[in-house]
């Protein structure tokens, strides 16, 4: 379903969108419907990635553990026998 709007915007602003429009081979209209479907797109993009964010989160929390006290050197880790 098409819902109308109407927008107030000033004449030489209309006059220098409509000459873009006509260099990028679309309207006045057709600019401001994929700016407004680019918005609502990267809109739903950060929600998603807000979202997976958190889940990854709540993984990090679930399988967090204490190991115990570190009671190495550094040195151990290269002790040559």
């Amino acid at each position: 379903m098409d819902v109308n709007i109407t927008l107030s915007l000033d004449d030489k602003l209309v006059k220098d969108v409509r000459k873009i429009a006509v260099e990028r081979d679309t309207t006045l209209t057709g600019l401001v419907r994929d700016y407004l479907e680019g918005l609502a797109s990267e809109h739903a993009a950060s929600g998603r990635k807000r979202r997976e964010r958190e889940a990854l989160e709540r993984s990090f929390r679930q399988f967090q553990f204490r190991v115990g006290k570190k009671n190495w050197k550094r040195e151990d880790l290269y002790a040559r026998s």
